[in-house]
């Protein structure tokens, strides 16, 4: 398999890896892009004892923390306020729950990747734990049309602590819940059961008011092509719940995270 096709493959799942890290689509595909740069310039640093998705990480989580930026906590406006949790999760401990959470890697893996050592990856994904788990809970939409999905989903986020208003089949519906309870977070699919689609209708719903969205679907590579507007946040089916919980959590800081700004520059 040439270098090339290698990292094409593994290209999508990058993508998510860095919006996921990131709370957005330009800021994550800014560093993918600088990975790519990297690797064009140097096409040995592929060149490792580890499989290539392992390296192709490894690369992008070596320029994330290179900038000093990244590791910075912004001060939390309130010292009471519940925000100031969320504006505690650290990037390291971050990194360690998302490639293993939502990437799925090894610890051997995800260690490499971070440069640190296993032990030292269990204390950050504990950490990432502790820090999650004082997230502020929410009221959420869920856009699928499939009934055990859907509850599946449902008794996930209720654990979590959330409050789930509704279930949507259709686009329609979406709307119609959207309107009457205005939810804090949307997990949608994106093929839905009429045959309308999950992007059409969370796209009715944020030109009524901003919220974080959760993409779901089987084919994740589908929607990370760079050729459209894109989601920021895709769990993949079959989903595993560590998976889904990751990802509320991130949807969520970084959404807590732009209102604390917003209100600081009012």
């Amino acid at each position: 398999m040439s270098k090339a096709h290698a990292v094409a493959q593994h290209l999508p799942y990058l993508r998510r890896y860095a919006r996921a890290l990131t709370g957005s689509q330009a800021s994550g595909d800014a560093y993918v892009a600088a990975t790519l740069e990297a690797l064009v310039k140097d096409p040995d640093l592929l060149e490792s004892s580890y499989p290539p998705r392992v390296t192709l990480f490894q690369l992008f989580s070596t320029i994330w923390n290179s900038l000093a930026v990244n590791e910075t906590i912004e001060p939390a406006t309130n010292p009471v306020a519940p925000e100031r949790h969320l504006s505690q999760i650290t990037a390291k401990p971050r990194q360690a729950f998302l490639l293993i959470s939502v990437e799925g890697f090894p610890e051997e893996h995800a260690a490499r990747i971070l440069d640190v050592d296993i032990p030292a990856l269990r204390r950050l994904l504990d950490e990432s734990s502790r820090q999650l788990a004082a997230q502020i809970a929410t009221e959420v939409l869920i856009i699928e049309d499939e009934a055990l999905i859907a509850l599946d989903l449902e008794a996930l986020l209720e654990n979590l602590g959330h409050r789930v208003v509704g279930v949507a089949r259709t686009r329609s519906e979406a709307a119609t819940i959207a309107r009457n309870k205005r939810p804090g977070l949307i997990l949608a699919d994106i093929q839905l059961a009429d045959g309308s689609s999950g992007l059409d209708a969370v796209n009715d719903l944020l030109n009524m008011f901003e919220v974080p969205v959760i993409f779901i679907t089987a084919y994740p590579e589908r929607f990370l092509t760079g050729e459209r507007p894109e989601p920021a946040f895709l769990v993949s089916k079959p989903y595993q719940p560590a998976t889904v919980s990751a990802l509320v959590s991130q949807a969520l800081f970084f959404e807590r995270n732009a209102v604390q700004r917003k209100r600081r520059a009012s």
